[in-house]
């Protein structure tokens, strides 16, 4: 490969790092391309991009960009897919379907999701269970309007409470 070639692949791939917070780093030794299609159209249909590439491009793509990622460094052996995506456990729930009808292929090697590295395929539980920014805000509206609705309940048992004393009063006086 040209150094231009690899020049415009890097820029590539610092722009794709940019535009997905998240990203999957899976093996893609055990594929062969009947599998491989399955895998890219089960990525197109959850919205996320597959991209194979080289291990020693995508370091130096990592390493144009802010923070740390050497935890990384492990995981980048061997034929590589990066899985791009803008929700966190998309691509884990989609994997660990894959995985069932696939015999384990392919297997997680490392992922980066909610500003945190997951290093090994038994981490894949884990990235399942971590909620999207959605997910999360489902969950506080709901805990808030169980709360409004307490508070409501509240004000219409106290408003006739004192509608009542209010009534009683009116009666005596008369």
């Amino acid at each position: 490969m040209k150094k231009e070639d690899k020049s415009l692949m890097i820029d590539s791939l610092v722009e794709s790092l940019n535009q997905y917070p998240h990203f999957y780093l899976v093996d893609m030794t055990a594929l062969n391309s009947v599998t491989t299609s399955e895998l890219r159209r089960e990525c197109f249909k959850s919205e996320i991009k597959l991209q194979v590439v080289k291990n020693t491009l995508f370091e130096k793509a990592l390493g144009k960009l802010e923070g740390d990622y050497a935890a990384l460094d492990p995981a980048l052996k061997g034929p590589t897919g990066i899985m791009f995506c803008q929700i966190a456990n998309v691509p884990a729930k989609m994997l660990k379907k894959f995985n069932k009808d696939h015999q384990g292929v392919p297997a997680l090697k490392a992922a980066y999701a909610e500003e945190s590295i997951y290093v090994g395929a038994e981490n894949l539980d884990a990235l399942c269970a971590i909620k999207s920014k959605n997910e999360l805000i489902a969950e506080v509206v709901a805990a808030l309007e169980g709360q409004v609705q307490g508070v409501l309940g509240a004000l219409e048992s106290g408003a006739s409470t004192i509608y009542g004393v209010l009534d009683t009063i009116a009666e005596k006086g008369e």
